[in-house]
């Protein structure tokens, strides 16, 4: 077993707990570059809304590359893991809220 594998193995409610850590402290290192980006295309996105769009973003990502996560088959599953889809769209709703359009 590898070190990956074994940071993998702790886990929170069947999703890995080095996946979440990971993807947010990604996501922080990269909000301030991603928000000037965003910026040249006229798009004022505040830092703390790409920490909300970290998720709602991954499950983008992993449906592209066709990577079937525990989490990304639950977002899609039509008779269930009803409480992932209200927190993932709820998280969608907070990071789209504080974005606006430059003139």
């Amino acid at each position: 077993m590898g070190p990956i594998e074994f940071l993998r193995q702790f886990r929170l409610g069947g999703y890995a707990i080095f996946d979440f850590t990971i993807s947010f402290l990604g996501i922080y290192l990269l909000a301030p570059l991603l928000s000037r980006l965003f910026l040249l295309i006229k798009l004022d996105i505040p830092k703390q809304n790409w920490l909300f769009l970290t998720l709602p973003i991954s499950i983008l990502v992993h449906l592209l590359f066709q990577k079937m996560t525990p989490m990304t088959k639950g977002f899609l599953d039509l008779h269930g893991h009803y409480i992932l889809k209200i927190i993932i769209l709820a998280l969608l709703i907070l990071g789209l809220r504080g974005i606006k359009i430059i003139k």
